[in-house]
C-alpha cells in the first residue's frame, strides 16, 4: 500500500526523541510522503528544517486559530511570506475554532482572512481547521473561492452541507483516525465525498486510530484509517490509498514518483 499522510504535526516536541524512527516506520508502512504541518510561525520553521533533513517530508506554514490571539497582520504575514519562500507546499493550518475560544473570534477571523488573501497571491492551497464555526467557515470559503483559492477541510467531522459546499469549489476533505472510533456514526459522510476529493491523514500526535486509540499517533498508523474508510466505501484499501495519494499530490502540487 502506498499512501500520503496529508496532515501530521511531526515538528511537535513530542517526537524529538525518536522522530527518525517514526519517519522510518512511516516509510516501512507504505508512506510515500508525509506533510508536516506548520501551525505557527515557530512550528513552520521547524517543519522547514525537518523537511531539509528527511526527504519523505513536505511542509506547510500557517497560523492556527488557537495561535491567533496575538496576530499582527503586518509582521506575522510578512514572516509567513518569508517562510513560504523557502518551499512550503501550502498555507496552514489556519481556520476558525469556536470550541475552545483560545483566541478572540475577531482575531481568528483576521488571521484566517489574511492567510486566505496570501494564498490567493501565492497560488497556494490552504489547510483549514474548522470546529463549531461552520457558518463562518462557509462564508470564508465562499470569499476564498472567488479569489481562486482551493484547500482542504482537514480532520473533518462537520456536516455534509459544508463539505459539499467546499467540494463545489474544487476543495478536498480529509479524514483522520476519528472515523475508526466507535463514537463515529456518520457513515454517509464517508461515502459521500467523491473519489477525486478525499484525503487521509494522521493529525499525529493526536487522534490515533483504533486499535491504538489513546496512544501517541504517528504517520504509520494511517493505514488503519485507510482500511476503515475503504471498508465503508466498499473499495480495496490499496485502491483507496492510491486515490488519496493522487489527490494529495494534486492539491499540494508535488509528486512522489521518480
Amino acid at each position: 500500500m502506498r499512501y500520503i499522510d496529508s496532515h501530521s504535526h511531526l515538528a511537535d516536541a513530542v517526537f524529538d526523541e525518536d522522530r527518525g524512527a517514526v519517519i522510518e516506520r512511516a516509510a516501512a508502512a507504505g508512506a510515500a510522503a508525509v506533510v508536516c504541518i506548520g501551525a505557527s510561525l515557530a512550528d513552520a520553521a521547524r517543519a522547514r528544517d525537518l523537511a531539509s533533513a528527511y526527504p519523505l517530508l513536505r511542509w506547510t506554514a500557517g497560523i492556527h486559530p488557537q495561535e491567533a490571539g496575538s496576530f499582527d497582520a503586518d509582521s506575522d504575514i510578512a514572516a509567513l511570506g518569508a517562510l513560504l519562500d523557502a518551499g512550503a507546499v501550502g498555507i496552514g493550518e489556519c481556520g476558525l475554532d469556536f470550541h475552545y475560544d483560545n483566541a478572540p473570534r475577531l482575531r481568528q477571523h483576521e488571521a484566517f482572512e489574511a492567510q486566505l488573501i496570501l494564498a490567493a497571491e501565492r497560488d497556494l492551497p490552504v489547510i483549514v481547521h474548522t470546529r463549531e464555526a461552520e457558518s463562518d467557515t462557509a462564508i470564508m470559503i465562499d470569499r476564498a473561492a472567488r479569489d481562486g483559492v482551493v484547500g482542504v477541510l482537514h480532520c473533518y467531522t462537520g456536516s455534509l452541507a459544508l463539505a459539499e459546499r467546499a467540494i463545489g469549489y474544487g476543495w478536498y476533505v480529509s479524514f483522520s483516525g476519528i472515523i475508526t472510533f466507535k463514537s463515529w456514526t456518520d457513515l454517509a459522510l464517508l461515502r459521500a465525498i467523491p473519489d477525486d476529493r478525499v484525503l487521509v491523514e494522521s493529525d499525529a500526535p493526536y487522534l490515533a486510530p483504533v486499535p491504538w486509540r489513546g496512544k501517541r499517533n504517528e504517520p504509520a498508523l494511517v493505514v488503519h484509517t485507510i482500511e476503515r474508510l475503504a471498508e465503508v466505501r466498499d473499495v480495496a484499501p490499496e485502491l483507496l490509498a492510491e486515490r488519496c495519494l493522487e489527490n494529495t499530490e494534486r492539491l499540494f502540487g508535488f509528486t512522489t514518483r521518480p
